[in-house]
This record gives structure tokens, C-alpha cells and sequence, in this order.
């Protein structure tokens, strides 16, 4: 399997993996005013300072210290600085932006108001669990595309798949690995992100959900935007409460990157699966648009 996925650890590793990034970037951020070194830090994870080196070098490229550096406030205001007319241009030109080359190829539609108020009544969705480089993927289909997609640690899988169906409590779901193993390649193996094969989505909520959605699929690999400067995207520049609501009930994390939205003074503010998990994928999306 390792040969299938040359840009990170076999999946099942990778959940392992991210087991122990975890805990080192829930160390790195308590303590990253101090800068603290990898003995420190691997101390925390529970490893030895060789294996904490090898293991950030195999899950995003980067050394453990370039991984503190990229997950620290000061850098993710530069990175925001530093970004602000890339992500205009990107925001003109759609996925054509500058991190094109690295980033998910997405073809998306909406479900009609009426199908999202009947909540999910006639829709078939298939499930299935599945390891990636951020824990456990819940990855949730239906004959339209992707529909759902939600982390969860080990062993916390079936809070993650209640979470899910309250969103559409009506709908019928079938839980098949088999089927959705395919649709888990497609999102994490870097090599299958193709322009000709793109991942097909469907956004399943209110019209204003969806609008705010569909701006933050504008947001390339590697850059970062703000709640205010999202608000305006969608067209509601004075509603960046709402618009940050609307990213907080996004279905569908990483695919349609709501990681990629922090606060407007750079603080790398709340998510729904995790600060340490938005973190951890800031970061490794670092080491890809890097490598």
C-alpha cells in the first residue's frame, strides 16, 4: 500500500501517527512562547527525539522545528500578512490560484433549500471509518458526491457519526467501508488530486451556508483568511458573526477548508473538530505546499 501513497504514511500509520503529533502539538502549544526544544517536546509525545524527527519529517515534510515555527501565532499573522494579495488573486481565479498544484481539485453542488429543510427525508447516505494523517476520517457519500466528512480520535468514532446525523436526522444510513474506501483515497492521497478527476461534493444546508461554503473553497493551500474578509466574500460584509457560524457547521472539513479561516488579529481561533487537529492540518498543508 505504502507505494500508493508516496506524500504520506500509509493510512493506517497515519492515524497512529497523528496519535502522537497530538500530544506533541498540544505541548508545542501550551509552551511555544519558549520555542522549546525537540528532547522537550518528543518528551511530551511520549517518543524518543529521533522518532519525533522522523515521524514530522514522513507526515508533512518538515522538521519539528519548522513545524513549531509554521504553528506558531507570530507566523500565522506573517503567513496572513504575507498572503493578503495572493488571496486576492486566488479569490478572482477560484482553485486556479497559486497553490493549485498541491491543492484538492472539488467540483461541488448544492441540495435545493427544500431537500436541506426535509432533513436528509429520502437520501441515502453511506458510511464508513477510515485512518488519515488527522485521526479517524468519517467519511460519508451519496450517489451526488461527498456529503459529510469528520474527524474524531480513536475511539471516539461514534460521538463524530452522532454529531453527523443530527445535521440530517432524517436521512437513511448504511454503513459501508468498502464503499466509501475509494472516496478516503481520493481525499488524502495528494497523488489522486487531479484537475481532470475532480472530487465531486454536494453542500447540504441553508442558502447562506452554502454561499459561505463556497468562498471558502476559493481559499488556496497554504493561505489563510479571516472571518471579516470571508463576510465580504459572501457578500455579507457586516455579518462576520453569522458567516463564522455558518463555517462552524461546515459538513464537510478539510475538502471544503474551513481550517483555513482564522481570527482578524491572527489568533488561530476555535473549530469544531479541534484547535490541535486545525493546528496539526495548517501545518502539514505547510510541509505540502512546501514540498
Amino acid at each position: 500500500m505504502a507505494d500508493r501513497f508516496p506524500n504520506i504514511a500509509p493510512l493506517a500509520t497515519a492515524a497512529a501517527d497523528y496519535d502522537i503529533v497530538r500530544r506533541a502539538i498540544a505541548h508545542i502549544r501550551g509552551h511555544w512562547r519558549a520555542q522549546p526544544e525537540i528532547d522537550t517536546i518528543a518528551e511530551a509525545a511520549g517518543v524518543s527525539p529521533t522518532d519525533l524527527h522522523h515521524l514530522f519529517r514522513r507526515w508533512c515534510g518538515l522538521t519539528p522545528k519548522a513545524f513549531l515555527q509554521a504553528l506558531t501565532l507570530n507566523h500565522a499573522r506573517e503567513l496572513l500578512r504575507s498572503s493578503a494579495s495572493v488571496l486576492e488573486t486566488s479569490y478572482e481565479v477560484g482553485l486556479s490560484g497559486p497553490g493549485r498544484l498541491h491543492d484538492l481539485f472539488v467540483t461541488h453542488e448544492a441540495m435545493s433549500p427544500g431537500e436541506w429543510k426535509a432533513g436528509g427525508e429520502g437520501l441515502t447516505i453511506t458510511y464508513g471509518f477510515h485512518p488519515c494523517p488527522f485521526g479517524m476520517a468519517l467519511v460519508m457519500i451519496t450517489p451526488r458526491g461527498l456529503a459529510g466528512l469528520a474527524l474524531a480520535d480513536v475511539g471516539k468514532e461514534r460521538s463524530a457519526l452522532n454529531d453527523m446525523r443530527r445535521r440530517w436526522p432524517k436521512a437513511r444510513y448504511v454503513e459501508d467501508f468498502a464503499a466509501t474506501a475509494a472516496t478516503a483515497r481520493r481525499i488524502f492521497d495528494t497523488a489522486m488530486w487531479r484537475p481532470e478527476q475532480p472530487l465531486r461534493v454536494v453542500l447540504i444546508g441553508t442558502d447562506f451556508e452554502v454561499r459561505v461554503w463556497e468562498k471558502l473553497l476559493t481559499i488556496p493551500m497554504g493561505g489563510l483568511t479571516t472571518y471579516s474578509d470571508l463576510a465580504a466574500r459572501a457578500g455579507s460584509p457586516k455579518a462576520a458573526r453569522a458567516v463564522g457560524a455558518a463555517v462552524g457547521k461546515n459538513p464537510i472539513c478539510f475538502v471544503v477548508p474551513c481550517h483555513r479561516v482564522i481570527g482578524k488579529n491572527g489568533d488561530i481561533t476555535g473549530y469544531h473538530w479541534g484547535i490541535t487537529r486545525k493546528r496539526a492540518m495548517l501545518g502539514w498543508e505547510a510541509g505540502m505546499a512546501a514540498a
